[in-house]
C-alpha cells in the first residue's frame, strides 16, 4: 500500500484517504495556444516505470493538494513537498540520485 506524508498537517495517509491528480509540474499554456499545445497539456503524459512526480489531495485530512516523489515500479517514496513548489526541492532529488544513480534527472 502507497503511503504518503502530508507536507501540510504532518499526517501519514494511505492512499484511502488520498486522490491522485496525476502528473505533476506541466506547463499549462495561455488562450492564445496553438492547437497542438493544447493537446500536449491535455493528452501527453509520461506515465514512466521509475521516478515519477505526481499531485495528491488529502481528500479524508486536511484537503490540501501536495505533490510527491515516487517510483512508479517499486512504491518507493522519495519525499512529499506543497503543491506551489515550482519544481523538486533539492534535498528530495539527492534522495532520488542517492538510490537511483542512472536517474536522468527532472525534467
Amino acid at each position: 500500500m502507497l503511503i504518503l506524508e502530508c507536507p501540510y498537517c504532518g499526517v501519514m495517509a494511505d492512499e484511502t484517504e488520498l486522490s491522485p491528480g496525476y502528473e505533476a509540474h506541466l506547463k499549462r499554456f495561455g488562450p492564445d495556444a496553438s492547437a497542438e499545445e493544447f493537446e500536449a497539456y491535455m493528452f501527453a503524459r509520461k506515465n514512466p516505470k521509475g521516478v515519477h512526480f505526481e499531485r495528491w489531495r488529502h481528500s479524508y485530512g486536511c484537503g490540501k493538494w501536495f505533490l510527491a516523489a515516487r517510483c512508479t515500479a517499486t512504491l518507493e517514496v522519495f519525499g512529499t513537498y506543497p503543491a506551489q513548489t515550482g519544481a523538486p526541492p533539492p534535498d528530495i532529488i539527492a534522495k532520488i540520485t542517492a538510490r537511483r544513480p542512472d536517474w536522468k534527472g527532472f525534467e
